[in-house]
């Protein structure tokens, strides 16, 4: 059987079992057909699937089921709101849905109720670009609210919607947010985050994320929701639009988050797509990823989150292997031998003796991705390119190069992280982007920086300065794969880098069902 998996939508952890939903299409490796499927697991990594959630069965959603979210409602248990498409024009309205039993610890089966349908029409939006209600939150007036994307004149919009009863919605006079010149924003999420610490509590910031369509990227803003007004204000730290920071900055799209109770966390998903062909992925059966869950925090400077996989992705970790203190001269490439390179997990931290040498930066580079382009793990530099060679054969016809470069600018150093899967394979036909972000890290101080990336055959999943800056590239080796895939750390600078601490781990297999 073909399928297509796509948007995650309405995670949740309710009664001790982690609930994920996503958009699938059961029949074919193209986006069409689209249904909830529904999978349960008690760690966020070995899942089973059950039955599909929720399909086009009613008027208000015959012609799609598309993304929304959950929310558990105190007393009653977890509803869920999602885009019901109701026609050929794609006319979207927002619906509702409940389990049939919410004493089944799996809440497999899920209706919804006629005379609750659909939950939100809305003649004043533009009816064919307003989609993916966001959780709901209760707010101090005694009224729930949440958000539902759209855009006008190119301007993207969240609408808030507030409810005394979860049942009927009225839209507040303004939106939460917009921003001119951005598109539509797809998939919004909005939730607070503390200011201290990975744990939620007082002090707050709040996070505004939408999916823009126009660029397939997530990119979020983290800023000051005015509670008395329904108004979010971001804080001018970073750009508030196709500038700004990016959960990640590679393959990872249409991403939803939940707070998780039982740890006190906030969890992150993403749709990892593909790059490959259409024709690839209906020769293989199957098209589209999820990305590794991911724990979300605000870093400490209260610029910026951080994230990192989930800790359970602990309990995969087979075979181990160690490198200490191994030096890197300009050229210098050396194989991490010991364990499975096509499905590995690798933590290392590179040192330096010295800036000195870092090459200068111009200000035109704005954008990241275009400087990786430019520069490469190939053209020699400075201080990097350093990084580490994954999903590499024997003799290096196909690698992907996960690195660091590092530039001099008059005020500070600019650290670029680049995934470049230009050399990732030796098919001629297949979209093999370069992607990259800044660093904002301060190497001045103790000149190292860390860098973690997860293996997984056709995923190389990074994780910059400790989750600050991320990459998920989707690569398609020929020669470097099972038992041929090799993994190697390298140098092309002339500062020497030491590899101050490797530990790298041979991953099982998750139990998916």
């Amino acid at each position: 059987m073909r399928q297509s998996h796509v948007d995650p939508n309405g995670p949740m952890y309710y009664n001790g079992v982690y609930h994920l939903f996503y958009q699938y299409n059961p029949n074919g490796t193209v986006w069409g057909n689209i249904v909830w499927a529904h999978s349960v697991s008690k760690d966020l990594i070995n899942w089973n699937g059950i039955e599909h959630a929720i399909y086009p069965s009613k008027p208000f959603d015959k012609f799609g089921c598309w993304s929304g979210s959950a929310t558990i409602i105190p007393g009653k248990g977890p509803v869920i709101l999602y885009t019901g498409v109701i026609d050929e024009n794609n006319t979207q309205v927002q619906c509702y849905a409940e389990p049939e039993d919410p004493n089944d610890p799996l809440l497999r089966r899920w209706v919804k109720p006629d005379k609750l349908n659909p939950a939100v029409v809305d003649k004043d939006v533009n009816h064919t670009e307003f989609r993916d209600p966001t959780t709901a939150w209760w707010g101090k007036d005694g009224h729930w609210r949440m958000l539902v994307g759209s855009v006008r004149k190119r301007r993207g919009i969240a609408y808030l919607y507030r409810s005394k009863d979860f049942k009927t919605w009225v839209r507040a006079k303004h939106p939460i947010h917009s921003k001119g010149g951005t598109g539509m924003w797809e998939c919004p999420d909005f939730y607070p985050v503390s200011v201290i610490g990975n744990v939620v509590g007082n002090p707050v910031k709040h996070v505004l994320k939408n999916s823009l369509d126009d660029t397939k990227f997530d990119y979020y803003t983290v800023g000051t929701y005015l509670e008395d007004k329904d108004r979010y204000v971001p804080d001018n730290t970073s750009v508030d639009g196709w500038g700004g920071l990016r959960y990640d900055y590679g393959n990872f799209y249409a991403s939803k988050s939940f707070f998780d109770p039982s740890k006190n966390r906030r969890i992150l998903w993403g749709w990892a797509n593909e790059c490959d062909k259409p024709i690839d992925n209906f020769r293989k059966g199957w098209a589209g990823i999820q990305a590794i869950p991911r724990t979300v925090w605000l870093d400490f400077t209260g610029r910026q989150l951080v994230q990192w996989p989930v800790e359970e992705l602990n309990s995969l970790r087979g075979k181990e292997v160690n490198i200490d203190n191994q030096r890197l001269e300009k050229g210098d490439y050396s194989e991490v031998k010991g364990i499975t390179a096509a499905q590995a997990d690798v933590e290392v931290t590179f040192s330096f003796s010295s800036l000195d040498k870092a090459e200068a930066y111009d200000p035109k580079w704005v954008k990241a991705q275009d400087l990786c382009a430019q520069k490469g793990s190939k053209l020699q530099g400075g201080v990097g390119p350093f990084g580490l060679l994954t999903l590499a054969s024997q003799n290096l016809e196909e690698f992907t190069p996960v690195f660091f470069r590092v530039f001099k600018s008059p005020n500070k150093h600019i650290v670029l992280l680049c995934s470049d899967a230009r050399s990732s394979s030796l098919k001629s036909d297949l979209y093999k982007p370069q992607f990259a972000g800044f660093v904002d890290v301060d190497l001045a101080a103790d000149k190292k920086i860390s860098l973690r990336s997860l293996i997984d055959h056709s995923v190389v999943e990074s994780f910059g300065a400790g989750g600050k800056t991320n990459i998920l590239s989707r690569v398609y080796p020929e020669l470097a794969v099972m038992n041929q895939a090799h993994l190697f750390v390298f140098n092309n600078g002339t500062e020497p880098i030491v590899v101050q601490n490797l530990k790298a781990w041979s991953m099982i297999s998750a139990d998916i069902k």
